[in-house]
């Protein structure tokens, strides 16, 4: 069934066309990943669709009382209301109950006395059971708690900028209407969170349009991807896996037609320079033929380039720190942290949000001071650093972008010698020559993000630290980062939530989700609570299975006494072989090849002791069931 349909859609600003006859249809079930450059017109589209604005020609149709939910990049709350408040902010019937019942609940706590409150929350209390409000409450708050989001009472205005995020993601999800809109949804949430809201998402009976650079998020949650290229939509069904084969083979079909377009253009060209006499209705007609066909501008989709810029020599010390602390207030982030970085380690860094991540790369690079501790860096270190504020566009706003990247570096050269001009550079991160001329000011908030980028890298580090570069950042400018990183030969250092970005480009991750940064393990890594619940869910199954398959109690058999008392021994065993193993990867320190060959017996011996200890479950119940 469809349920929004978009015809013949033009949206312009200025002199800046965004979208150009685009049409899109979204159906009942479909989970719609869109995709297009920072600054190509995502947001803006999302906008049309939710009715917040309206295009300058065309039709939006919501079809019958379709209801459409929208979550920004950037909510607008109000302030005064509290988070339950909040999240029940709907015109649905069962969200305006759980309005008013809140509302005449927080009325009575400052009112006890108050009689006739007493009565209208009694009666609220019945509807609440007649219509299912008891389990809606339920799950907003579920949700919420999911979301990190605990203290419900609290003012929206107090909470911080990302719990603000949470709380407008949790109002779209608890009231998800029929059409649910999504504006970077995974941004600044972490990598448990983003586990949790995959499945949810999978599950959810609404339709889904939502904008995300996550491409593992894409891949599991998406059933269709639409592209927002050169101003058009162009639909994709499938995965976001299904979506890279077949746009592959688009370029390729586009590619062949562009070959067969430019041996007809030689010809006509041959045929006007031979000074053919455009007398006839014909001759006339065939060569505006010829000058369209020097006009069509022939989709190549994204220029692949290789960013390998000349890098500077780092020496065989980086940094090492020592005693390192660093509290605000009574919320210590870290205490005594000793870290040390070698010559072209790639050390990815997670953890939940508040945890002292961004603290801790602005305590290493001294943009903050720590509370104590010692900080040594290399000599011939040169530290690019890529923060989540974009600090360096301060006050930049009436820059043209080619004159902020030629004031640090208007000639580089890649490792081949070449030389690369400001504008190329510009170019290759995305900015057309038309557009280097225009201000600041007039980007995007993506647009920033990748300008910022480019003149982290132009400054040709060997140090690099990024701190959440895949917030705000399109596809297009991660493959690019990627490229530049693929043949990067420094130290870098990522702080990121993005699960493939750290799969694809760091060897080995340090976490803060015990509360202390320091222990390296080898990349990808999983949150120990994923890999606890993924323990539990297989025993889980295995009880579950064993109980089916178990028609009628019978006892052990010999071979399975002995059997079971030798897993009473060999438990204990493997038990404090994980447990020494664990102490030996944290004094492994920086010997990465011993932290390698450690972590790697530590999985093997976790393995072999899940497999006997479910074994000798097994054979307890056996046991148990004939006695």
């Amino acid at each position: 069934m469809n349920l929004v349909t978009l015809e013949r859609i033009t949206k312009q600003y200025g002199e800046r066309v965004l979208l150009n006859n685009a049409e899109l249809r979204i159906n009942t079930g479909e989970k719609i990943g869109l995709l297009g450059r920072n600054g190509s017109g995502k947001t803006t589209l999302l906008r049309l669709i939710a009715g917040l604005e309206g295009p300058d020609r065309g039709d939006v149709t919501i079809w019958g009382k379709v209801r459409v939910r929208y979550l920004a990049q950037m909510p607008d709350l109000d302030d005064e209301l509290t988070v339950l408040e909040t999240v029940y902010q709907s015109d649905a019937p069962l969200m305006l109950l759980l309005q008013a019942y809140e509302a005449a609940s927080l009325a009575l706590q400052a009112s006890p006395a108050d009689v006739a409150l007493q009565e209208k929350l009694i009666q609220l209390s019945e509807r609440m059971e007649r219509e299912g409000g008891w389990t809606a409450e339920a799950e907003a708050k579920s949700i919420l708690t999911e979301l990190g989001i605990t203290q419900f009472q609290a003012k929206v205005g107090t909470l911080s900028g990302g719990q603000r995020r949470r709380v407008a993601l949790a109002q779209v999800l608890i009231d998800p209407g029929d059409v649910l809109i999504l504006d970077e949804p995974t941004n600044h949430i972490d990598a448990d969170t983003v586990a949790w809201l995959e499945p949810f998402l999978q599950k959810m009976t609404a339709s889904l349009l939502m904008v995300t650079h996550d491409r593992y998020f894409l891949q599991r949650v998406a059933n269709r991807i639409v592209e927002l290229d050169r101003q058009e939509l162009i639909s994709y069904v499938g995965s976001y896996s299904d979506y890279l084969e077949a746009r592959a083979e688009r370029e390729a079909q586009l590619l062949q037609q562009e070959e067969k377009r430019q041996v007809q253009l030689r010809r006509e060209l041959a045929w006007l320079r031979r000074g053919a006499q455009a007398r006839s209705t014909k001759q006339k007609a065939r060569k505006q033929r010829i000058e369209e066909m020097r006009n069509i501008r022939y989709d190549k989709a994204d220029d692949k380039v290789a960013l390998t810029l000349a890098g500077r020599r780092l020496g065989k010390r980086v940094l090492e720190a020592s005693g390192l602390s660093k509290a605000f207030g009574d919320n210590v982030l870290f205490r005594d942290l000793d870290f040390e970085l070698l010559p072209g380690e790639r050390i990815g860094v997670l953890g939940p949000n508040g945890a002292g991540k961004s603290t801790f790369l602005n305590v290493l690079s001294g943009r903050l001071a720590s509370d104590s501790g010692e900080l040594s860096w290399g000599t011939t270190v040169e530290l690019g650093y890529f923060d989540q504020q974009s600090e360096e566009l301060i006050g930049r706003e009436s820059e043209t972008l080619g004159e902020y990247i030629e004031n640090i570096a208007p000639v580089m050269k890649t490792k081949d010698g070449e030389r690369v001009t400001a504008p190329q550079m510009l170019e290759w991160f995305l900015f057309p020559r038309g557009e280097q001329r225009n201000q600041i000011g007039t980007l995007s908030g993506g647009e920033k993000r990748r300008l910022y980028l480019l003149r982290v890298l132009a400054m040709q580090p060997n140090v690099l630290f990024l701190d959440e570069p895949t917030n705000d950042l399109d596809i297009q400018t991660l493959t690019v980062l990627e490229q530049f990183l693929d043949h990067f030969t420094g130290t870098l250092v990522v702080i990121s939530h993005d699960r493939y970005f750290l799969d694809r480009n760091v060897d080995f991750i340090t976490s803060f989700e015990d509360g202390v940064v320091g222990t390296r393990y080898p990349s990808p890594y999983r949150p120990r609570t994923q890999q606890k619940e993924e323990k539990k869910e297989k025993r889980e199954e295995s009880r579950e299975k064993r109980s089916e398959q178990k028609d009628k109690p019978r006892k052990l058999s010999w071979k399975e006494q002995k059997e079971l008392e030798g897993l009473d021994e060999e438990m204990p065993r493997l038990e404090e072989r994980v447990a020494e193993l664990e102490g030996a990867i944290n004094e492994a320190g920086a010997d990465y090849q011993r932290l390698a060959e450690l972590s790697a017996e530590l999985e093997a011996t976790n393995l072999q002791l899940e497999s006997v200890m479910e074994r000798w479950l097994e054979l307890s119940e056996i046991a148990e069931g004939a006695i």
